[in-house]
């Protein structure tokens, strides 16, 4: 399937990708990972990265597996959780330490801004497809043709966002003290009256993205 130019890959492993998360974290999950991967790659292709499409796919479809209940651990990270399913699946295709290291990175640093950017192809472009589509991040980058055709492909319900911030609740209500954040704000809310720190679901909320 090729989508506004972007080519899902089709090899044996990116066939069972699909099947294992498609089987695993149902629909909601299924199509925003997908879309994950078609934002990346087309913003990949903008800005001429090289990279192997493979493993972008394998990191983007797997980015959320943390959140279902064959991978969710009760003490670590959510993304921890999901990049840890990905490396497993990834042994046994006989990849590479170093392929398997950046799927791993990419999924464990994709709800953790600023960094990614700077790093590998595949670490920097899942979390671009994370913004995009959670977000809105980059929104108006996409033309309406080519959201369009995604969404198409891989629809969003009418209350995605809603969906989405209730799946990471579910993923993460029995391990809170695995939301430990980003310490920097703390230093400012102590530091400086009247800070208000940056609330994710209101971004997701007031995102452009409409539903």
């Amino acid at each position: 399937m090729t989508i506004s130019s972007v080519k899902i890959p089709d090899s044996s492993m990116a066939r069972e990708v699909t099947e294992i998360v498609r089987d695993t974290a149902g629909e909601l999950l299924f199509n925003h990972s997908s879309r994950v991967y078609l934002f990346g790659a087309m913003a990949g292709e903008r800005r001429g990265l090289t990279y192997d499409t493979e493993l972008l796919y394998t990191a983007a479809m797997f980015h959320d597996m943390g959140l279902t209940e064959p991978h969710r651990s009760d003490t670590a990270r959510f993304e921890v959780d999901g990049a840890n399913a990905a490396r497993a699946f990834l042994q046994r295709q006989g990849i590479s330490q170093h392929d398997m290291d950046t799927v791993w990175t990419a999924i464990a640093l994709h709800t953790t801004p600023g960094i990614p950017e700077h790093m590998h192809p595949v670490i920097a472009l899942v979390t671009t497809g994370v913004e995009m589509d959670v977000l809105g991040i980059g929104y108006e980058a996409y033309s309406d043709a080519e959201r369009e055709k995604i969404v198409g492909a891989f629809p969003r319900p009418a209350h995605f966002k809603e969906e989405i911030i209730q799946a990471f609740y579910e993923g993460i209500r029995h391990k809170p003290e695995t939301t430990f954040g980003n310490v920097k704000a703390d230093v400012l809310a102590d530091k400086e009256p009247g800070f208000h720190c940056g609330n994710f679901c209101s971004i997701i909320r007031n995102s452009p993205w409409k539903g």
